[in-house]
């Protein structure tokens, strides 16, 4: 009897779950699709600008006694004479070495104003790899399909775009009910930097009592997603929470001496074990609910099939973790990533190392403090004698919520272009200006709306960094409707 009971409800419990499948459907919400009117775009003009601004060699350092800040006052005065509207009509400060704001007066100063972010600096081209080019980094060359060019990805394009925007809506005639703000940082690509200029922007903001309404910054793309037979769209990642990056030294004393006697384990062999410890005792995984979100309105345009497994996320999440953390790229999502990157030992081949140490980059997950970091560290060294200091790190930042009036303009302006788009939470893996935000904003969201596949993405910093062309329209138009909508009142 008991044997039929527990089959009857292991039936009725399958029943359930694959009717619940069957309906997981995406939410039919006509207040979430809006009639979209066209845009004025002009997508040669965004190309030449783009170009241009490619050609100017932005490149930040740690050392700033290093950047060459004669290409920041050249890609200001480039701005000036490329957007004259924008200058006429917008306030412009100049924030620290290189950073700027452009304010652009709303007819109601008592709404909570808004911000575009974008950072004007750019990574260098790694040595040595110039001829792999092909074509030179910072030419800017546009063969009808890509610009090509450091920061074509990263993130000139989306300053140019935001310029671009601003300088048509004002030809438009369009004024602003709420302040908008143009905030261009000049050291993103420090990380951590100590004269960050976002942090210097946000400084300023506050002490004029700015407190901003959304702040809209790079992070997440638009990427098409064609799994055959399951899954067919263009998922809009917004970053709604960026990873924190944490560099610790951690280091093992020894006696040293000669090579020639040496003891059972030298400092780096004690090294050894600290590495392994590090990397077979990882940071348990956990789904954050924005997490599961994005794979909720994943799974909702998933088929049937898929859709049992989608639907079912709060039974099967334990198993999913599992396989996931088995998957370097997904096991990002869902826990704090250890990575030892550096290493030094002996300055000589018959020198005993009389101190080793390795440098160790954490991915925290929003939460996780430099004090959980260290309290990892002394766990998964074990018996091991370490010394560990902070080389340079941030914390994580905050989750924004999915239900503010910014990420929903997000939602329903690309989910109303294309019924293909799927708008879903994402966590930046990478750092941005945007955390800088905080204290002054509580709705921060990281979306460049630029369709581009993954492989260029991965270019990103790398060789061969480059736009697709047919991606600049929709962009555009983006975020001309974005500063309709968010400066409305």
């Amino acid at each position: 009897m008991v044997f039929q009971i527990i089959i009857l409800v292991l039936l009725v419990f399958i029943f359930i779950t694959a009717l619940r499948a069957l309906f997981f459907t995406p939410k039919k919400d006509k207040s979430e699709k809006i009639e979209l009117a066209d845009e004025k775009v002009d997508v040669d003009r965004y190309c030449e600008s783009l170009t241009g601004a490619i050609k100017i060699r932005t490149i930040s350092n740690y050392d700033r006694e290093l950047v060459d800040w004669n290409e920041f006052e050249k890609f200001h005065k480039y701005l000036e004479e490329r957007y004259p509207l924008v200058h006429k009509t917008l306030e412009r400060t100049e924030i620290a070495e290189a950073s700027l704001i452009y304010k652009w007066e709303g007819s109601d100063p008592s709404l909570d104003a808004i911000a575009l972010l974008s950072h004007q600096d750019v990574v260098p081209v790694n040595e040595g790899t110039e001829n792999d080019w092909e074509h030179d980094p910072f030419e800017g060359y546009n063969d009808g399909e890509f610009i090509w060019g450091r920061g074509a990805m990263d993130m000139k394009n989306h300053l140019i775009a935001v310029m671009e925007s601003v300088e048509q809506l004002i030809a438009d005639g369009f004024t602003p009910t709420r302040t908008l703000y143009l905030c261009l940082g000049h050291n993103e690509e420090v990380v951590a930097a100590p004269d960050n200029g976002a942090r210097q922007i946000v400084e300023h903001l506050k002490g004029k009592g700015v407190h901003l309404e959304a702040v809209l910054d790079e992070g997440g793309a638009m990427l098409p997603v064609d799994v055959k037979g399951i899954l067919n769209c263009n998922l809009a990642g917004v970053g709604v929470a960026e990873k924190g990056s944490m560099n610790y030294e951690i280091s093992v004393s020894a006696k040293g001496g000669h090579s020639s006697q040496p003891p059972k384990h030298t400092a780096l062999g004690h090294l050894a074990n600290v590495i392994k410890g590090l990397e077979n005792h990882q940071f348990k995984a956990k789904m954050p609910a924005f997490v599961y979100e994005l794979f909720t309105q994943i799974g909702r345009r998933c088929s049937y099939p898929a859709r049992l497994i989608t639907c079912n996320l709060w039974l099967l999440k334990p198993l999913v973790l599992k396989i996931m953390t088995l998957i370097p790229p997904a096991a990002s999502l869902v826990r704090t990533c250890t990575a030892v990157t550096m290493a030094h030992g002996s300055p000589q081949f018959n020198v005993l190392p009389q101190k080793a140490g390795i440098t160790v980059n954490f991915r925290t997950m929003p939460g996780v403090s430099f004090k959980d970091v260290e309290r990892h560290i002394e766990k998964a060294v074990g018996k091991e004698k370490v010394e560990y200091n902070l080389l340079v790190g941030k914390e994580a930042s905050v989750v924004s919520p999915t239900d503010s009036r910014a990420f929903r303009t997000i939602k329903r302006l690309c989910e109303s272009t294309d019924e293909k788009n799927l708008v879903a939470p994402y966590l930046v893996m990478g750092g941005t200006d945007a955390y800088n935000y905080e204290p002054i904003c509580e709705n921060i969201y990281r979306y460049s709306p630029f369709l581009v596949s993954t492989g260029l993405l991965l270019c990103t910093h790398g060789t061969n960094e480059r736009l697709p062309v047919a991606s600049v329209e929709e962009a555009l138009k983006f975020f001309k409707r974005y500063i309709k909508e968010m400066t409305k009142e």
